[in-house]
């Protein structure tokens, strides 16, 4: 990692992370991947809701198996995921990344799109990338992404530039530490709420920030109350799974909030709170200031990541069990199209 990346101090505030004024730019010879299922929502539908997340999260616990750290900033998107690294590792990387195409493809029966593209581009296009990080717990810290260039470059790759081609040949990539193995996490308030919410770019980072705190606010992340992962232990074999660490530390380092140009939550909400944030959402898009997608379901869906070599710092991605981020980016994609000029 770049020595100032290694450097940026997280925090440990998430309402301060809204602010992204205070993020630093990467390198302009730094490399963004992204990756997603294509057509996810059809897999989601056959059933395939465990494979689709897994396939998501294969490419971070691959990259970081490889580079032998996950020190590299990433972010776990439902159906994909989106990283940044230094290009001295840019062969590594992409053997790797084509190794998971392969691995998705044969043994998952999924299309997962991989694309690479450098920083300077994404700059030179007019958007940009950085970067602030996010200590959920002394041992977990979550990469967070803002300047736009994230969005732009997988406008890019969805559009078939930048691709990377899966490995014609099966190789096995090196998952190990990936797993999926828990239970659907049921809803004990009401509804598991995904949500996106993405600023327009009529909206100045400041009024975004109190529009995004305000939410947080409304659905009680702050106070912890719409943690999808409950206090109360669901399975016994954990402290053998984790090296000694206990459910409180699964529930500390579970990645239900993130930003990474798209504000991008998993969460327990009571109806009342779903009803008052798609209000003040809807006020928002009328106004030109955001889009936005949500999706109620009545699981939370936990794939979980602990480095072989490192058990304690263990990070387990969130995410709605009915196709929660995947449905919710498909009604956040409509309303981009609508305010689309004709």
């Amino acid at each position: 990692m770049d020595k100032a990346l290694r450097q940026l101090e997280a925090s440990s505030d998430f309402g301060e992370l809204l602010d992204t004024t205070s993020y630093a730019p990467l390198p302009d010879d730094w490399l963004i991947g992204i990756t997603d299922v294509v057509d996810s929502t059809s897999a989601i539908a056959r059933g395939q809701y465990k494979d689709v997340n897994f396939a998501g999260a294969s490419a971070i616990a691959a990259l970081g198996n490889a580079f032998g750290n996950f020190d590299f900033p990433f972010v776990f998107r439902g159906d994909g995921a989106a990283f940044a690294f230094d290009p001295d590792v840019r062969e590594t990387a992409v053997g790797v990344l084509r190794r998971v195409a392969g691995y998705a493809r044969d043994q998952l029966q999924l299309d997962l799109r991989i694309g690479l593209v450098a920083v300077k581009e994404i700059r030179a296009a007019g958007s940009d990338v950085k970067v602030a990080r996010y200590a959920a717990s002394e041992t977990a810290a979550y990469a967070m992404f803002a300047g736009g260039g994230l969005n732009w470059a997988d406008r890019e790759i969805k559009a078939g530039n930048h691709a990377l081609l899966p490995c014609q040949e099966y190789a096995t990539p090196d998952l190990k530490g990936l797993t999926c193995e828990w239970a659907p996490i049921p809803s004990r308030r009401g509804d598991i709420l995904s949500l996106l919410v993405e600023p327009q770019d009529n909206i100045s980072p400041e009024a975004f920030t109190l529009l995004a705190r305000r939410l947080l606010a409304l659905l009680g992340v702050e106070n912890g109350s719409s943690r999808p992962v409950p206090e109360v232990v669901i399975t016994n074999s954990v402290a053998d799974y984790l090296g000694g660490k206990g459910w409180a530390d699964v529930v500390l380092n579970s990645d239900y909030r993130r930003y990474d140009d798209v504000l991008r939550l998993t969460l327990d909400c009571k109806p009342k709170q779903i009803r008052d944030v798609e209000a003040l959402l809807t006020s928002a898009y009328d106004r030109g200031e955001v889009h936005f997608g949500m999706h109620r379901q009545s699981h939370a869906l936990m794939t979980c990541l602990v480095p072989v070599g490192a058990r304690g710092s263990h990070l387990h991605f969130l995410d709605g069990m009915g196709g929660g981020y995947t449905a919710a980016a498909s009604l956040l994609e409509t309303q981009r199209h609508a305010h689309q000029p004709r």
